[in-house]
């Protein structure tokens, strides 16, 4: 969504308009539309980018994941940090595998496009449903439920997490996890 304004001394407030723009993958036969947010799209780009960097191209087959997960916080007492309350978290597995041949990748090619369009149109239909949407309460409190970094557009708070490692966590690794995510925030 673009800039939230409210107006002087009241709660009314307006949403400015961000315009989209179509974006066509480079390896796979897929299309799909971003917010018009350069700031944004650089964002995002990094944090694939750390994603597929950690991906060790020397296996012969590896496993990922890579989360968005969206935030709101909530105002603790002092002297304690605000708390951070995920309302929603998408999670896209991956499975890379290395092909011994030509044919073999022009099949995978089209199978990859179709589960990424797939993929798209999920996360489209679970946009549509605002089963839970933080509500706007003030503007001193926007910064609880947006990040208000960018210079044209407020997106909800979100992180972008990746695993390599997808398998059954222990107790410690899940403690570890959860204080350097609160740390973090």
């Amino acid at each position: 969504m673009g800039k939230i304004h409210f107006q002087q001394g009241c709660r009314n407030y307006t949403i400015g308009s961000i315009g989209i723009v179509d974006v066509d993958c480079d390896y796979i036969d897929c299309t799909y539309v971003r917010l018009g947010s350069d700031e944004l799209d650089a964002a995002v780009k990094r944090e694939v980018s750390l994603f597929q960097c950690s991906i060790s191209p020397n296996e012969l087959e590896t496993s990922g994941a890579i989360s968005l997960e969206f935030y709101q916080k909530r105002k603790a007492r002092w002297p304690f940090p605000s708390e951070c309350t995920p309302w929603e978290v998408w999670t896209t597995r991956l499975n890379i595998i290395n092909l011994n041949n030509e044919l073999e990748r022009q099949e995978f090619h089209k199978s990859v496009g179709e589960a990424a369009r797939a993929k798209i149109l999920q996360i489209s239909q679970a946009m549509d449903r605002h089963d839970y949407v933080p509500k706007m309460t003030s503007a001193r409190d926007l910064d609880l439920i947006f990040d208000t970094s960018y210079p044209d557009v407020q997106p909800y708070l979100h992180r972008i997490t990746h695993d390599m490692s997808l398998s059954a966590s222990s107790v410690g690794t899940t403690v570890r996890r959860f204080f350097k995510d609160t740390l973090q925030l």
